[in-house]
Formats: structure tokens, C-alpha cells, sequence
């Protein structure tokens, strides 16, 4: 038995269609499946665990969702504990983990024809105060936007966070952070650090291009202050992971990372709260499919 975990909202109702387009698949395929869905994330949570459950006597073969980075996050809250593997069909409007792992975001049915007919096997998954996320652990200026874009009703999509970008950039002043990494403690000012386990997030922007969802370690980029005209000459080439380069870009590697600052940190673009934090690459957490 499957599970085909639906946010029927996404990506401004994209994941009903993709939903019904999967459900077809297993139908036309005879693979068994329940489809699950919800108006709200709190009680599409209790839908999946639930089914999950009452699965335990016939084990679920395998989680399909069918959304965006959001939904992932729920799902591998509670797919990464029970050794169930998962895999997320691009619907929303960053789909950074479906790039993560490989996956085109317009091939469905070649990702579907894959799953369906090949074992899963081990990825890694990042663990931040008892919360796991599958692509980016960020801080500093993307977080401020974040909490912005969500105050705003208005506009809709990923517009909201230019719009967003565009009030607080003014505005913003870098952060002190203290990090300790694996073999280092370093005191720093910065504008924006991620700790990535995947390559990309914000609908694609390869912040650590160098990332590797199987090795064991975070890829952690600190962008050390930069003037405000500077910041918007680089911008645009971090959705091609050009700047890495940049003088004031630092990468590390670390298995473990704390910070501590007063600024708040998200996870896969779910708002985690105020630092500190510490987060952890758990090594083979997670199952999955890569092409």
C-alpha cells in the first residue's frame, strides 16, 4: 500500500491536478494506494500519521507527496522516524528538494515509473532542535524576508517575496553570529549563513551548488557583509551557484553546526524560531529514490 499525501492548495491548486494525475498512475498501473489530503497542514499531519499507524500490520511501501517544500517538511517529520521512504512530486511554487534529489520538475511520469519499480535508498537529513528538514537550514537576511512575506496578504506567489526583499533590504544591517562548527568556533558578522543539505532553496537558488545529500555533512555558507549595491550585483548569481566565488563567501563542511545570535532561523521555509540553534546531518536518516 501506498500513501499519496495531497496539498490540494499548492502552488495556486497545481497540487490537486498533479494529485489527480498520480492517483491516476496507480490506477492505470494496479499499484494499491489511499490517497490523503486536508484543508489544513495540522490536520493533514493527523491524516498521514493515522494512516501510517494503522498501516504497522501491512507496512506502507512508500510516501508520495504531492506539494511543495512545505508539505515535504510534514511528511518527513513523520516518515524519516519510521524508515519509510518518501518522495515528493514538484507542485509548489520552490520545490528545492525534488531539485535536491535529482529530479526534473516536469518529468512525472519517468519519476513515478522509477519509483514504482526501484528500491529506495539512504539519504541524509538534517536534525535542528528535534525537527528534521531535507534541504536548507538558513539565518540572516533570507529569514528577515521571511518573516516579512508572511505578514503580507498581498501579493500572492513567489512575487510576495520581492516585494518583500525590496522593504527590507533598506533596511538591513548584517548580524553578529557566534557558529561552532565540527573543529571551529568562529565569531562573525554576517548577512546570510545557510547550512545546506541540499544545493538549492528559494525556488532555486544553488546557495551551496557543492552540496551532497549523501555525505554526511552540511555544506555551511556564511556571506560575510557586503554593501547594499554589492549585495544586488551578487544576488542573481547565486541561481547558478556563481557566487561562491565572491570574496566575501565562505564555505565550511561540518557534520554539526550551532548558532547563536538574536535572529530567528527557517528550515525548508518552515519557520523553526529564535536562535540559538543546533542542527545535525543525520547521516542515512531518510530513504528515497534518485534517479
Amino acid at each position: 500500500m501506498w500513501a499519496i499525501v495531497i496539498n490540494p492548495v499548492s502552488g495556486g491548486g497545481k497540487g490537486a491536478i498533479l494529485g489527480r494525475e498520480v492517483a491516476g498512475y496507480f490506477a492505470k498501473h494496479g499499484v494499491e494506494y489511499t490517497i490523503i489530503t486536508a484543508t489544513s497542514a495540522n490536520k493533514l499531519k493527523e491524516n498521514l500519521a493515522n494512516f501510517l499507524d494503522l498501516a504497522e500490520g501491512q507496512p506502507c511501501q512508500g510516501v508520495i507527496a504531492v506539494g511543495g517544500d512545505g508539505l515535504a517538511h510534514l511528511v518527513i517529520q513523520l516518515v524519516a522516524p519510521r524508515k519509510i521512504p518518501f518522495s515528493v512530486i514538484p507542485a509548489g511554487t520552490g520545490n528545492d528538494l525534488v531539485r535536491a534529489m535529482g529530479w526534473s520538475l516536469d518529468s512525472i511520469t519517468k519519476q513515478l515509473d522509477f519509483v514504482t519499480t526501484t528500491q529506495p535508498t539512504a539519504i541524509d537529513l538534517g536534525m535542528v532542535d528535534s525537527e528534521w528538514f531535507g534541504a536548507i537550514l538558513s539565518t540572516g537576511f533570507d529569514s528577515v524576508v521571511n518573516e516579512r512575506a508572511n505578514t503580507m496578504s498581498w501579493p500572492k506567489g513567489p512575487m510576495k517575496y520581492n516585494f518583500a526583499i525590496a522593504m527590507e533590504l533598506p533596511r538591513f544591517a548584517p548580524i553578529s553570529y557566534t557558529i561552532e562548527l565540527d573543529t571551529q568556533l568562529l565569531q562573525v558578522e554576517a548577512m546570510l549563513i545557510a547550512v545546506a543539505n541540499g544545493k538549492s532553496y528559494g525556488g532555486g537558488m544553488q546557495v551551496c551548488p557543492d552540496a551532497s545529500m549523501t555525505d554526511g555533512l552540511f555544506d555551511v555558507m556564511i556571506l560575510h557583509p557586503v554593501s547594499k549595491l554589492e549585495f544586488i550585483k551578487v544576488f542573481p548569481k547565486v541561481f547558478k551557484g556563481a557566487h561562491i566565488g565572491h570574496p566575501q563567501v565562505r564555505i565550511y563542511r561540518s557534520a554539526r553546526v550551532s548558532i547563536t545570535s538574536a535572529a530567528v532561523a527557517y528550515a525548508d521555509g518552515e519557520r523553526i524560531g529564535g536562535l540559538p540553534v543546533r542542527a545535525e546531518c543525520m547521516a542515512g536518516a531518510g530513504l528515497s529514490w534518485t534517479p
